[in-house]
């Protein structure tokens, strides 16, 4: 593997409706029991027993993909199909229940609004704490900052708690700096959607460029199909946690609308 380069390999995802455990003391020990073990659990959808499923469902069920260095992929699928789900744990934000993912590179995200933001800091003070996180100096941020804060529209307000930004600024914000400090792979998610047309035109055009010109990999999230071809040299169609479609953009959109309509 390369910096950029991710690879996943039996990725499932399994989440049980309603509860944290099982509910039962007896079905918790069985379950670390078999966890200590290095055995399926028995109380789940995706062991062998696969017994008292009715209140668990499977986000991601054995999900193959390999994205080279470079690459820009667009994740497209109904609400529910596992999208989400699955940049969460490339992110690191939650865990496979089976499977793996393997990234080389450091990873920048904009999944929910305000991602990595401190609400109480200001704008300014969390740009350098995002830097810190990804792993730069001090200086190397300040070299960024005024090109980050020019990007983002929101000069007026940089010195203002992140908490009191509307929806749009905190959105234009975070992806200003997660793309300007230089991660190796950038996850977007239909939060872009929040922003208006012309910073929507701008950050696609970023991401382009950071693909192009620095061979960034790029996994954009998002219904909006046009925004998708536009930006998108390949397309991963996902459907109740399952690849339906990996391939040419065009080709994958064709396919994901023409299941729409039946």
């Amino acid at each position: 593997m390369i910096k950029g380069d991710i690879v996943i390999e039996d990725l499932s995802k399994e989440y049980r409706l309603g509860n944290i455990g099982y509910g039962t003391l007896r079905e918790d020990l069985q379950s670390w029991w078999a966890r200590f073990n290095n055995n399926p659990d028995p109380n789940s959808i995706i062991g062998v027993n696969n017994y008292n499923n009715s209140d668990r469902i499977l986000a991601l069920n054995k999900i193959n993909i390999e994205i080279k260095s470079g690459e820009r992929v667009g994740l497209i699928g109904n609400n529910g199909a596992g999208k989400t789900t699955l940049l969460k744990i490339l992110s690191r934000i939650a865990s496979p229940t089976n499977g793996s993912a393997r990234i080389r590179g450091n990873i920048a995200g904009l999944i929910a609004v305000g991602t990595g933001f401190h609400p109480e800091l200001t704008g300014r003070e969390n740009i350098y704490l995002n830097g810190c996180i990804l792993g730069l100096t001090k200086n190397q941020i300040t070299k960024r900052l005024k090109e980050i804060i020019d990007f983002s529209g929101v000069q007026k307000f940089i010195d203002t708690p992140v908490k009191r930004y509307s929806t749009g600024m905190t959105i234009r914000l975070g992806f200003s700096v997660a793309a300007h400090l230089e991660p190796d792979i950038l996850l977007v998610d239909e939060v872009l959607s929040v922003g208006d047309a012309e910073f929507r035109k701008k950050a696609l055009g970023k991401m382009k460029n950071a693909s192009q010109y620095y061979n960034r990999t790029v996994l954009f999230v998002s219904h909006n199909l046009t925004a998708v071809k536009t930006l998108c040299e390949r397309v991963i169609v996902l459907d109740k946690g399952e690849i339906t479609y990996d391939g040419d953009t065009e080709e994958g959109i064709k396919r994901y609308l023409s299941n729409q309509s039946l």
